[in-house]
């Protein structure tokens, strides 16, 4: 891999990390027209771009909720967590921010092999799951926006996007577009629903980082620019991508991205389905 291919996938990985896409869908893609495959290393260092990005841009709200769970364990100990947890948002924010996480982890440990499969599988796997993935952006937006946010947020509301977030392990399903979505139907209001699907993202991406930084050794080696530079790409692309996701939302709905995926998932499926035959 070049320095050049390096900063294309790393823009790819961090734009497509948080518009409702599937990032995964589009790594995909981008190797294969540009003919390369990526090392571990590699992918370990575009997570890792994309979790700095979510991190730096929600800094100031991330702060106040590690504070305030903090705190809450305090109140545990004290015996008046009940109390605390219904006082402050924020409290309750990082503790739903847990539950959401559960069903991910659930379904990254008991179908792991099933997934990486589908992840070896031919093009039209994930190009079929991102015309899914359209199909659910669009119906989405056909809902009225609720009124929810992060004052009156419950676990069962947090806990349905986390379902959504579950469900995007599978290749071409958008996780940002599964959370979104699930947070319209739940009744969440738009820019809410958006701002926690990306506050979500953290966990999982973490997690997936920590698996993989166990198992790059020495990858590193004569791979350091392309790999360092990819980083930085989907760092600057994914910071981009959030604060544009949070813009557009309040001012338009998300029908362009459904029509994005529409054709980008027929035109590779029909693309694959010719070749095999």
């Amino acid at each position: 891999m070049d320095i050049l291919q390096g900063i294309i996938i790393g823009i790819v990985q961090g734009l497509t990390e948080f518009l409702p896409v599937s990032s995964s869908a589009h790594l995909v893609f981008i190797q294969n027209i540009l003919g390369v495959q990526s090392s571990l290393a590699f992918d370990t260092f575009l997570h890792l771009g994309s979790l700095l990005a979510v991190l730096w841009f929600f800094r100031a709200d991330i702060i106040k909720m590690l504070l305030s769970w903090f705190s809450s364990l305090s109140d545990i100990v004290h015996g008046r967590f009940r109390e605390g947890f219904y006082d402050d948002p924020y409290k309750r924010l990082a503790w739903y921010v847990i539950i959401a996480t559960i069903p991910v982890a659930l379904a990254g440990v008991f179908f792991e092999d099933s997934v990486e499969a589908l992840f070896s599988g031919a093009l039209y796997v994930p190009a079929f799951f991102l015309f899914v993935t359209g199909t659910i952006l669009y119906l989405s937006q056909r809902m009225t926006s609720g009124n929810i946010n992060f004052r009156n947020i419950t676990g069962k509301h947090a806990f349905f996007m986390g379902l959504g977030q579950a469900c995007a392990i599978l290749p071409g399903l958008s996780r940002s577009g599964t959370t979104i979505a699930a947070g319209l139907v739940a009744g969440l209001d738009k820019e809410f629903a958006a701002k926690f699907s990306f506050i979500l993202s953290i966990p999982a991406i973490l997690g997936a980082f920590i698996l993989q930084v166990k198992d790059i050794g020495s990858a590193m080696d004569a791979n350091f620019l392309p790999i360092f530079l990819g980083f930085v790409a989907a760092f600057v692309s994914g910071y981009i991508a959030i604060k544009w996701m949070l813009d557009l939302i309040q001012k338009r709905n998300l029908d362009i991205f459904a029509y994005y995926c529409w054709i980008v998932g027929i035109v590779v499926f029909m693309g694959t389905i010719a070749h095999v035959f």
